[in-house]
């Protein structure tokens, strides 16, 4: 296929029913900048169309940087020795919940490292009980929306996960290219197991994210095109992704990557081609993007995004939380955060909805479907 002078109009009408792998690719491999704001501005209409104007926030902490895995990429991996480990405590974590609630985010992540001990699975049972209680108001009922990044469980462990009250939650497949997969994890992590988990969260009823990484050394387009088709084909409810960055303390670290420019401009278009993909559901600009670019979450929004996740982890334990090299907002106070990230919001003419939870929309019509 070769690919045309297309309008916003014509890239609509080739996403009316789902393209076939090499229309995916064609589109991932373009340079031609007409092309690229074509899908961009076909991206953004159907986000109107499907979810609106409006962007939600989820106030991230990061609170815990432990985990019992060893994944090639990544800087908090088990046997990086010069990380210094830490757990945020419930009192601060709540601390920062209530805060959240109170700038009127709506919604927050917990993420940390993965652990599969029973001291780490009651700790986040547990502080998700706290938080939904703590934050109750009048105009957070059920206090706020809660969002979990904890990695691979048992069915058993996501039905509590789900009871404490948490209804989202991401898991990054990171590749469905099982090469790929192999060539970046241990030996004890598997591809099969990662779908199996995906599986485990739609049947504890959660609100289902997953992602990959764009730009890993090996990665072809054809092999991005098999994700936006996985993602469809497995019908997700929410999408964070984002450039590969590499760390230094990893065994991935010094591998050649493409330039910054060329990670950034496939990142954006992954996000567009997952919103025309995928219509109705959440999609995050991640930090990654601005880790490359100073106004890639900007851009992020524009081809598509509708979620931004500012930064609440407690100031000390950032610079312990790098999974990848130069990330942003490590210094940057909540309070500051809050206002940069809502200036970049109004700079692509879009609305920080405020005490909204921002459910996907694409959940509520896969359930009422089911």
């Amino acid at each position: 296929m070769t690919l045309n002078k297309y309008t916003p109009a014509d890239i609509q009408g080739i996403f009316s029913k789902t393209p076939d792998k090499d229309t995916l690719v064609q589109f991932l491999k373009t340079q031609d900048p007409d092309i690229v704001e074509a899908v961009r501005a076909a991206a953004e209409e159907t986000l109107l169309k499907y979810c609106g104007n409006n962007v939600y926030y989820r106030g991230l902490i990061e609170f815990s940087n432990s985990c019992a895995l060893d994944c090639a990429y990544c800087g908090i991996r088990r046997s990086n020795t010069k990380v210094v480990r830490y757990t945020v405590s419930e009192d601060e974590i709540i601390k920062a919940s209530r805060w959240c609630a109170d700038v009127h985010y709506g919604s927050l992540v917990l993420q940390s490292g993965e652990r599969h001990d029973d001291q780490f699975i009651d700790f986040v049972e547990r502080v998700t009980k706290k938080i939904k209680q703590a934050t109750v108001s009048s105009v957070l009922p059920e206090g706020l929306g809660v969002t979990l990044c904890v990695g691979e469980h048992t069915l058993e462990t996501y039905n509590r996960f789900r009871a404490a009250g948490a209804h989202r939650y991401l898991l990054r497949i990171e590749t469905t290219n099982e090469k790929l997969f192999k060539s970046i994890h241990p030996t004890e992590q598997n591809l099969d197991s990662r779908l199996q988990c995906l599986d485990y969260l739609k049947r504890a009823g959660f609100q289902v994210g997953t992602g990959v990484m764009i730009g890993l050394p090996g990665q072809t387009p054809e092999m991005l095109a098999d994700d936006l088709l996985f993602y469809k084909k497995y019908d997700f409810d929410m999408f964070g992704m984002g450039p590969f960055i590499p760390h230094m303390d990893t065994p991935m670290g010094r591998l050649k990557v493409m330039s910054d420019k060329e990670r950034t401009h496939l990142g954006l278009m992954m996000i567009a081609l997952t919103r025309l993909l995928t219509k109705d559901t959440n999609v995050a600009a991640t930090t990654a993007l601005q880790a490359l670019d100073p106004v890639g979450r900007e851009k992020g929004l524009s081809f598509g995004a509708n979620v931004l996740m500012p930064q609440l982890t407690p100031t000390e334990f950032r610079e312990s939380y790098l999974l990848y090299e130069n990330k942003p907002c490590l210094d940057e106070e909540k309070e500051d955060c809050l206002t940069s990230l809502t200036k970049k919001v109004e700079t692509v003419g879009r609305v920080v909805a405020q005490d909204q939870w921002g459910d996907s929309k694409h959940f509520t019509a896969r359930t009422s479907n089911s």
